[in-house]
């Protein structure tokens, strides 16, 4: 058997740095609209808010940083919603960015590719 796989070239990788907690809640939040494969790890960061801890010394903080890849066409809307759900409208909540990908691959069905390969 051949093995071959499929590059795609028209997506983008949406990143979000998130309150510890947060992470289940965002993935819960993007399966209710279909997205489905994201990925959750854990993380430690110091910023600002960490530094006022007791005599000014800084603090570890748990961080989770969850990654999806979505199409370019679906950016806005998941952003939007990741935003939203990982309430990063409140200050010291975290931050987020997307990364258009050059190109990427995982398994994607024959019956899928069929319908974008000529």
């Amino acid at each position: 058997m051949k093995r071959s796989f499929t590059t795609l070239t028209d997506a983008t990788l949406i990143t979000a740095v998130v309150q510890s907690g947060y992470g289940e809640i965002i993935t819960n939040a993007l399966l209710d609209v279909g997205i489905e494969g994201s990925t959750i790890h854990a993380a430690m960061g110091v910023g600002i808010r960490e530094r006022l801890g007791a005599l000014g010394v800084a603090v570890d903080a748990e961080r989770e940083v969850v990654s999806v890849m979505v199409s370019s066409d679906e950016v806005d809307r998941v952003f939007e919603r990741i935003f939203l759900a990982g309430k990063l409208d409140i200050p010291g909540s975290g931050f987020m960015y997307a990364t258009p990908l050059l190109q990427a691959a995982t398994y994607v069905p024959p019956s899928i590719v069929s319908k974008y390969v000529g």
